[in-house]
């Protein structure tokens, strides 16, 4: 999935920007509905707290799409063995 979303042109960066987004767009949608619709305060309420349901879920994916461009879709274990074992071939052994 993050593979998508890195060849849609997302980055981390903007998943960050949107979680921070998505909190301004929750105390926004919170006001407005407060103001404009005569459900009164508990429709507010829930207009804000779905709204800003959002922002951990960019949050976290911003954090996961971070890991993986620092250090690449492969496991940083992975790559490790590989350079261990190229180590290896490449060390001298005497007979």
């Amino acid at each position: 999935m993050l593979g998508m979303l890195r060849k849609m042109g997302l980055s981390s960066n903007m998943m960050y920007g949107m979680g921070i987004a998505s909190i301004g767009a929750s105390f926004a949608s919170w006001a407005i509905s407060r103001n404009a619709e005569a459900a009164g305060i508990d429709r507010a309420d829930h207009w804000g707290i779905f709204v800003g349901q959002w922002a951990p879920t960019f949050f976290a994916l911003g954090c996961a799409m971070r890991m993986e461009e620092q250090w690449g879709s492969r496991g940083v274990h992975e790559q490790m063995m590989e350079s261990r074992e190229r180590a290896r071939e490449a060390m001298p052994v005497s007979g």
